[in-house]
């Protein structure tokens, strides 16, 4: 009773020195990750599209690779292990373990030097092999290495948080683990279970070939290893926006956690079902198998079911929370959520978002609809919808009352109505970009290429007023990202202190809710059944790859 009394109460609690240095490290390297892809972002989108050209000494695919693994790699992953540690602290006690501690440094500093690595080849124009780092075109082997950093420090991350977890699981036996901490693990789980494939395509496949230690590279085995880790890399992104639908919002909007074992099973069935999909991203690719596109097609629609799980709770937990307050009517609950509050509003626009980025996803997963929008652009404006909504303007709600949290100060009323500008004017920018990528993806215009008129073809004419559209949603988008970091710097160095520790959201379990079954936590369950699931969708194909799979030399395209 007496550690669910101070879990109930740690929103009050301040951070530990020790705690605070180590996540405001990770979160505010991620913000400087976000200005390079987003200064990146808006200059390749403005050449995609016609508005500008570039210079002779930049390239767009040098651009393009510095959007992509800055925003979809580097920011995220930073951000996210950040939002787990300050979780972790706040629900395991108030304070992480200094052993686990050091653990997280040695990660961070791993993940550091990976990064300046890898951008001083995109810079220095050696590696434009977009974020996928598709084989056959060859980066520089510093490249190459720098990722592998990345991907070693994001485990030793992992390592710190399951110590933390066995640590709190070890001194409360028979107990239900915090929610936060829980998801937490889960998260971490199906990162670590994933990044194996993109580490043994980079680590066996990439360094030697870059090297010049082989002559050729398999092709096929490395797009299917990249894309057994890139599909999951989708739920890496969203599982830590889920835990703060889940965990946080519910105490924002005056409410309660709808369920203590719904989000469990949701999270597990995240870690079995977005795992082996992969090859729903290579159905157009030949040296696939069409049973075993099928099979993993049919575990990529099931994903849906915890989606929609989630969707149904988080309904439930804003029903609720609007009833409590004497919300009547059948919408009444509605006009009840906090709609001033920024931490509330980024995050709904994103979950409203996500309703049509899930559909987009069942188009491209879907082998005959797949077919039409393969390799076009509507796949970039699917990707936008997805990151760029439902998982950054979550991050950005987060953000909002993580930075005053760790800094102590306060989210003034200023800070509040420029996060809402920003959080709107980023919506707008992101709909506008992305759904005329999705028209002009449907009407056939390729992703992956710089900007050209196919020499005025009738069919490449039917775009230009699309990409018109999506200039202006890269502009939109920029301005919003200049205004979240101008607010970011407000809230860390300027906002007036807070008298007392800041408020850190996480949100309580009615006492009537039933205990959690026990097997949901034991992790060597469920662990098993995604790595047998993971065997029975890749073992086959992987090998037929590497016996008969034609190899390529190296090619620079640039």
């Amino acid at each position: 009773m007496e550690n669910t009394l101070r879990d109930r109460s740690s929103d009050k609690m301040s951070f530990q020195a020790p705690d605070r240095r180590l996540i405001l490290a990770h979160i505010g390297f991620a913000f400087i990750a976000f200005l390079i892809g987003a200064i990146a972002g808006l200059v390749q989108a403005l050449e995609r599209t016609g508005y500008i050209t570039l210079p002779s000494n930049i390239g767009y695919y040098q651009l393009l690779t510095a959007h992509g693994v800055s925003m979809a790699l580097i920011f995220t992953t930073f951000f996210i292990i950040g939002y787990l540690y300050s979780g972790l602290a706040k629900t395991l006690g108030g304070k992480l373990l200094p052993s686990a501690n050091l653990v997280a440094w040695i990660g961070f500093y791993m993940m550091v030097i990976g990064t300046l690595l890898g951008l001083a080849m995109i810079i220095t124009n050696d590696a434009s092999v977009l974020y996928t780092f598709y084989a056959p075109m060859k980066a520089s082997p510093i490249f190459y290495i720098g990722l592998a950093l990345v991907v070693i420090g994001s485990w030793l991350s992992g390592v710190a948080i399951f110590m933390n977890y066995y640590k709190w699981r070890k001194q409360h036996p028979g107990e239900t683990s915090p929610l936060f901490a829980f998801m937490s693990v889960a998260t971490m789980v199906l990162w670590l279970i994933c990044t194996v494939g993109v580490a043994i395509e980079v680590v066996f496949q990439l360094i030697p070939w870059s090297l010049g230690w082989t002559d050729k590279v398999n092709v096929e085995l490395s797009r299917t290893l990249f894309w057994y880790f890139g599909h999951p890399l989708v739920y890496f992104w969203l599982l830590p926006a889920y835990i703060y639908w889940y965990v946080n919002i519910p105490k924002i909007i005056g409410g309660k956690i709808f369920s203590n074992s719904l989000p469990r099973l949701t999270f597990l069935l995240f870690i079995l079902y977005s795992i082996p999909v992969g090859f729903h991203h290579q159905l157009m690719e030949p040296g696939v198998s069409s049973f075993w596109k099928f099979l993993q097609v049919v575990l990529t629609m099931i994903v849906v079911i915890p989606s929609l799980m989630t969707a149904f709770a988080i309904i439930a937990t804003f029903e609720l929370a609007g009833r409590s307050k004497g919300a009547t009517g059948l919408f009444g609950w509605f006009k009840k959520l906090p709609w001033k509050d920024v931490r509330f509003v980024a995050t709904f626009l994103g979950m409203l978002i996500f309703i049509p980025a899930g559909a987009g996803g069942v188009v491209n997963a879907s082998f005959q609809m797949n077919q039409v929008v393969h390799n076009t652009l509507f796949i970039t404006g699917h990707f936008h919808i997805t990151i760029a909504a439902a998982v950054i303007l979550t991050f950005f709600a987060i953000s909002y009352w993580l930075v005053p949290a760790l800094r102590n100060r306060q989210l003034t009323p200023f800070a509040n109505q420029l996060g809402l500008i920003q959080s709107w004017l980023w919506t707008i920018g992101i709909l506008i970009m992305s759904t005329s990528m999705h028209i002009v993806g449907v009407l056939g215009e390729p992703r992956r290429t710089s900007f050209t008129t196919y020499n005025h073809h009738p069919i490449a004419d039917v775009w230009s007023p699309y990409r018109l559209f999506t200039g202006v949603g890269s502009i939109l988008l920029f301005i919003s990202s200049v205004l979240f970091l101008i607010t970011i710097v407000y809230l860390w160095f300027f906002a007036p202190k807070a008298e007392s520790a800041v408020d850190y959201p996480i949100g309580e379990v009615d006492a009537e809710q039933p205990k959690p079954p026990a097997i949901l936590e034991r992790w060597s369950v469920w662990i098993g059944i995604t790595v047998a699931l993971v065997l029975i969708a890749y073992t086959i194909p992987v090998i037929h790859m590497i016996q008969h799979a034609p190899s390529s030399p190296p090619i620079r395209s640039w």
